[in-house]
C-alpha cells in the first residue's frame, strides 16, 4: 500500500532521474538554437574552443605530472622512486577528477554542437561500407537524455531503432575533447566499420579524427595509428586481444593501445551504462 502511494506522489526512480536532466536538455536545445545563426567555420571551430577550455583547466596538473614522471625516470634511489610513484598517482587522480568536472561544465555546449552539426548535415550524401546513404538524423530530446546518461555512467536502455548509434556520438565527442582517446566497442567487424564511417561523418565535420582497429592487422603501425585517433571503433575481441598482447611486449614501443580513459560498449540491441554490470551498452571512465 505504501510503495504504490509513494510512487504516485514522487514517481519511480527512473522518472525522477529523467526530471533531473530535463533542465540540462533545455539548455542544450537553447545553445543549439543559438548555434544555428553562426557560420559553418564558426561551428567547426567549436571543437578547438572547447578543447581550449579543457586544456586551460588541466594544464597546471598536466605540467606537474610531466615533471614528476621526468624526475622519476632520472631517479635511481628506490625509496625516492616509491615516493614519486605515490605522488604521481595522487596527481593522476586529481587530474581525472578535474577532467570530469570540466567535461560536465562544457557538456551542454558540446552536445549542442553535435546536434547543430547533425542538422547541417541533413540531406548530405555519404558513403558507408561502400553503400551510398543520405544523412537524415538530428538528436531528439530522448536521445539527449540517453547521451547525458552515457556520459555520467548511469544505466539507460534503448531498443533497436531508437537511435542509440547516434546517441553515442555526443558523449564520445565530449570525452574526446580531453585529447586522451575514447573507444566504442561493438560485437562484430561490420558494425565497427559501419558505425565508424557513418558516425564519423559528424566527428570529421567537427574536426575530430576517427578510425576502426578491425581494418588493420594486429601489431601493425596502422593499428597503432588507429588507437591514436580521437575516437576509435572496434570489436570486443580485437580490443581485448590487443590489451593482452600489449601486456606481453618487451618494449613500450611495441604497444598499440594508449591509456584507457573512456569507453562505450555496444551490444547492439540496448544500452547499459555501467562499468560492472551485464553489458548491453556500457560507458564511463575506465581505470588504467
Amino acid at each position: 500500500m505504501v510503495k504504490p502511494l509513494l510512487k504516485r506522489i514522487f514517481g519511480d526512480r527512473h522518472e525522477r532521474e529523467v526530471k533531473k536532466v530535463l533542465p540540462l536538455v533545455d539548455e542544450i536545445n537553447r545553445i543549439a538554437e543559438d548555434l544555428e545563426s553562426v557560420s559553418e567555420y564558426e561551428l567547426q571551430q567549436q571543437t578547438e574552443k572547447l578543447r581550449g577550455i579543457v586544456r586551460e583547466r588541466t594544464q597546471e596538473l598536466e605540467t606537474r605530472l610531466a615533471e614528476l614522471r621526468a624526475t622519476k625516470r632520472q631517479t635511481e634511489d628506490a625509496s625516492e622512486r616509491e615516493r614519486l610513484t605515490v605522488e604521481i598517482q595522487a596527481v593522476e587522480d586529481e587530474l581525472k577528477r578535474e577532467v570530469q568536472t570540466v567535461l560536465e561544465d562544457i557538456l551542454p555546449e558540446a552536445f549542442a554542437t553535435v546536434k547543430e552539426a547533425c542538422r547541417r548535415l541533413l540531406g548530405q550524401d555519404i558513403v558507408v561500407t561502400g553503400q551510398k546513404m543520405t544523412w537524415d538524423m538530428v538528436p531528439y530530446d530522448v536521445q539527449l537524455i540517453g547521451a547525458i546518461a552515457l556520459h555520467r555512467g548511469h544505466v539507460a536502455e534503448m531498443a533497436t531503432g531508437e537511435g542509440k548509434t547516434l546517441v553515442a556520438t555526443m558523449p564520445l565527442y565530449l570525452n574526446a575533447l580531453a585529447g586522451r582517446g575514447v573507444h566504442l566497442v561493438t560485437v562484430n567487424s561490420y558494425l565497427a566499420q559501419r558505425d565508424s564511417e557513418w558516425m564519423g561523418t559528424v566527428y570529421q565535420y567537427l574536426g575530430l579524427t576517427v578510425d576502426c582497429i578491425d581494418l588493420y592487422e594486429p601489431g601493425t603501425p596502422e593499428r597503432r595509428q588507429a588507437y591514436l585517433a580521437d575516437i576509435t571503433y572496434g570489436t570486443n575481441n580485437e580490443f581485448g586481444f590487443d590489451y593482452l598482447r600489449d601486456n606481453m611486449v618487451f618494449s613500450l614501443a611495441y604497444r598499440v593501445q594508449r591509456t584507457h580513459v573512456y569507453a562505450i560498449i555496444d551490444e547492439v540491441d540496448s544500452i547499459l551504462i555501467d562499468e560492472a554490470r551485464t553489458p548491453l551498452i556500457i560507458s564511463g571512465p575506465v581505470s588504467d
